[in-house]
């Protein structure tokens, strides 16, 4: 084939493939490839944001006030990217007590914040009834403090501890006050991948499964994709079609995954970087096409939020017009990513200022994607918080 008749041959497979997404089709992990290889960026930015305006009508950027508290720091699962965790013993191991969840929960309100992240590791000591006793006290404190709370990792190791099924555990966590699952520990989900990066969590398989089991309980979750290390485009992209199976076999009335947020991989000091010499040399117009990406082979979740936490202001500006519609949260507190290298940081102001600088309005939201009234009380504190 000549290189005109090849150009040709790519010209009209790119323009079939903008047609199939444009109509919100599923397109197949090799076409996405394909489109992640072979599409203009422009292009490419073009047809997500096409679909975001479909998706997201109101054309506001959403932003949230929350906070990252950890349970605990104790973990077995040994993930090679991860340099938060202390194994059981060590010096710097803690359990969060509640006074420390009291102190926190009545500053994040004060900061107009309706929501904590309550995540940590994989204590091999605490079961269901350790989580189930902190969220119904919590809650019981403070009855208008949403609990978006652990992640599939987690679940997998309680319902291990307890030799129950995770619909039993998500069942007792939802009654105890679990408002919505976070898309924790996804990584990458492939087994492969995750035998070197995260052995000691659950499978792709048990992940996948755990979220099927959220959503039949109509428990609202959301999905993630660390990218950049030491995956396969094709691995990666599997992973949005396997993201993509679970939310079309949701029950009608659930949420299922309201939100998809890929961030790169943080290498600095970790294992992972150490000994398997991954590093994270994603670029900014490969961050910007798994934005688009992510909003062409998603199109049955509405949300696709930019990781600025990991990429930056400018990066996650231009995101915007690459199908994202959210900025996450400025998050009062947060240890796991921080600690491998993020530097990036939001305030109350800051945030706002960079969706207008972008030409988008801002809008709080909670959780759930619904809007939130700017709390007025606290706004001379958050700005240079």
């Amino acid at each position: 084939m000549s290189q005109t008749s090849g150009a040709l041959a790519n010209h009209s497979q790119l323009a079939a493939l903008y047609h199939k997404a444009s109509n919100f089709e599923f397109l197949t992990a090799e076409e996405g490839i394909f489109l992640y290889e072979h599409a203009p960026l422009a292009e490419l930015m073009l047809v997500a944001d096409h679909l975001r305006k479909i998706q997201v009508p109101h054309g506001k950027v959403t932003w949230q006030i929350d906070r990252n508290v950890n349970t605990t720091n104790v973990c077995i699962a040994n993930c090679k990217f991860c340099n938060f965790y202390r194994v059981p013993g060590h010096p710097e191991a803690y359990i969060t007590d509640m006074a420390t969840y009291k102190k926190k929960i009545e500053e994040t309100i004060r900061w107009g914040g309706d929501q904590l992240l309550l995540q940590g590791g994989h204590h091999p000591e605490l079961g269901l009834s350790f989580y189930v006793n902190i969220f119904k006290e919590i809650k019981a404190l403070y009855p208008n403090i949403k609990l978006h709370t652990l992640g599939p990792p987690e679940i997998a190791h309680i319902t291990k501890l307890e030799k129950s099924t995770h619909t039993e555990v998500l069942s007792a966590l939802k009654e105890a006050g679990m408002d919505s699952l976070p898309g924790a520990g996804a990584e990458i989900l492939n087994d492969r991948v995750r035998r070197l990066v995260s052995k000691g969590k659950c499978g792709a398989q048990e992940w996948l499964d755990i979220m099927r089991a959220a959503h039949q309980l109509d428990i609202t979750t959301s999905a993630t994709m660390m990218f950049g290390h030491v995956e396969t485009l094709q691995e990666r992209f599997q992973h949005l079609v396997d993201i993509r199976q679970v939310q079309s076999e949701k029950p009608a009335a659930a949420k299922g995954f309201l939100a998809f947020i890929p961030w790169t991989f943080q290498d600095v000091g970790t294992l992972l970087a150490k000994i398997r010499r991954a590093k994270n040399d994603t670029t900014t117009a490969e961050y910007i096409r798994m934005i688009a990406m992510s909003r062409i082979m998603l199109p049955n979740i509405k949300n696709i939020q930019a990781s600025w936490l990991t990429v930056g202001k400018q990066v996650a500006q231009t995101c915007l017009y690459a199908g994202a519609n959210d900025f996450g949260s400025i998050m009062l507190e947060e240890n796991v990513v921080s600690a491998a290298g993020a530097p990036h940081r939001f305030t109350y102001k800051s945030i706002q200022e960079a969706i207008a600088e972008a030409g988008f309005e801002p809008q709080l939201r909670t959780q759930q994607y619904e809007f939130r009234e700017m709390p007025v009380l606290i706004e001379e504190q958050l700005i240079d918080y």
